[in-house]
């Protein structure tokens, strides 16, 4: 009978140690350790540790230069050994053509600086954006668009909160196409020169416009003709916007043939570069031909948010033999 209780007892007890969460958790744990203990062992895993430092590129924080006032940041890479080590391992050699890389954030970012202006984005990151100031011009507009979507192309459209209130179909037809929306004022005045209450009304009424129109949320601000003083960025970033200029400008209002816009733009482009547009004839009749050249610098395009966040494009990224990388 004491026999029979002890094994009763047994049995209950490995029940309960089998069903208990905790065992099953040291269980995970030892299945864990050892795949681990097996990676470690096998030379192809070590091979990858100790390669990768070689593919180590450090992040770069956002910073406020002296010239230029903010930059954004840029991720580095690293290379993410386990999903690398598992594209290889059927091989059981090192490829670098399968390197997995992951990207590291830098510790600061553009939201971690003061309010400043921005000029371009970094230096390098090989993508521009296209901004495009809208307060007139509707007959290119259309023309434009197509031109963009024909080469899956987004800009950032700003727009004048008066002429989105007067044209709002047009308004809509950016926003549907897919492009970012911006704050370009109400009614256009010189930000350097008016008051600060007044600045405040003209950036507020244009972001209710704009929301209105749109469901976007507005978070850039472009200065009519480019013109600020240090209150207007104070003001803007109250109000929950960055503001943004440029660093190579069309001057399309000047009526230059396409010829001449384009030489203007592509002699001065750049990584990060942020280039000034408006609705005319001489942008539409060259944005085709322009956007062909910049990809053909290997330069991408996208939205100033596209432009300005601290992501490292990837798909044209090659390293030491030229071998197109994988990004995690």
């Amino acid at each position: 009978m004491k026999r029979m209780i002890h094994f009763s007892i047994i049995f209950i007890a490995a029940i309960l140690f089998v069903n208990n969460p905790l065992t099953s958790e040291y269980v995970l744990g030892l299945k864990a350790g050892s795949i681990i203990a097996s990676k470690q062992k096998d030379p192809l895993y070590n091979e990858i540790v100790s390669r990768s430092a070689q593919y180590y590129i450090p992040p770069q924080d956002a910073k406020i230069d002296r010239v230029w006032k903010a930059i954004p940041g840029l991720n580095g890479i690293k290379v993410d050994i386990d999903a690398s080590y598992k594209k290889m391992k059927a091989d059981g050699e090192f490829k670098e053509e399968k390197l997995v890389f992951q990207q590291v954030l830098p510790k600061l970012q553009l939201n971690d600086l003061p309010p400043s202006p921005i000029y371009k984005g970094h230096p390098e990151k090989p993508m521009v954006s296209f901004i495009i100031n809208v307060a007139w011009g509707n007959e290119y507009i259309t023309d434009i668009l197509a031109t963009l979507k024909k080469h899956n192309v987004s800009a950032s459209f700003f727009l004048e909160g008066r002429w989105a209130q007067n044209n709002p179909e047009l308004a809509k037809m950016i926003e549907a196409a897919g492009h970012e929306i911006g704050n370009h004022s109400y009614s256009h005045p010189d930000m350097a020169k008016i008051s600060s209450s007044t600045i405040r009304e003209e950036i507020q009424k244009a972001n209710e416009v704009i929301k209105a129109l749109t469901d976007q949320p507005v978070v850039w601000f472009g200065p009519p003709s480019g013109s600020f003083r240090d209150e207007t960025v104070q003001i803007a970033a109250q109000e929950n916007l960055k503001t943004v200029l440029w660093t190579v400008d069309t001057v399309d209002w000047k009526k230059p043939t396409p010829e001449q816009l384009l030489k203007r733009v592509l002699g001065k482009v750049h990584n990060g570069a942020m280039i000034l547009m408006h609705p005319t004839d001489a942008t539409a009749k060259s944005l085709d031909r322009l956007i062909i050249q910049l990809q053909q610098q290997n330069l991408q395009i996208g939205t100033v948010s596209e432009l300005l966040n601290s992501d490292r494009p990837m798909a044209n990224h090659n390293f030491k033999n030229g071998n197109n990388i994988e990004n995690n």
